[in-house]
């Protein structure tokens, strides 16, 4: 899971820089803030959901993923509120597109992880 998090971090970080290239630095930082909202929230979902590994704590792993998912959406919900309210001015569409660009990292990493035997 740290692999993933450092993938979407850099991830997040690329496509700050080329909005801000591209399309101006209201659209560089809107990006950064998006895919930032994005890694928090996954870094909490990691901090709590693997705490507990092991058969003998298999109720105590499910409770941590549910609490982990939960947490997650609440902090996303939380930050995007936080940005909409204490950041002008803001560009929406570089905003949700660094979002779900490290969003979509992580899920794709996720998955090619599990493809690849060696990880």
């Amino acid at each position: 899971m740290f692999r993933v998090l450092v993938v979407q971090a850099l991830v997040g970080l690329a496509a700050a820089a080329a909005c801000g290239v591209f399309f101006g630095l209201v659209a560089g930082y809107s990006a950064l803030l998006g895919g930032l909202i994005a890694w928090l929230a996954n870094l909490y979902f990691a901090h709590k959901a693997f705490r507990y590994f092991g058969a003998r704590s298999v109720k105590a792993v499910v409770q941590s993923l549910w609490s982990g998912e939960m947490g997650k959406l609440i902090l996303t919900a939380a930050l995007f509120a936080l940005v909409f309210v204490g950041v002008q001015p803001l560009e929406l569409l570089a905003l949700f597109g660094g979002y779900l660009l490290v969003l979509g990292t992580g899920a794709s990493a996720l998955l090619l992880m599990r493809n690849n035997p060696k990880h």
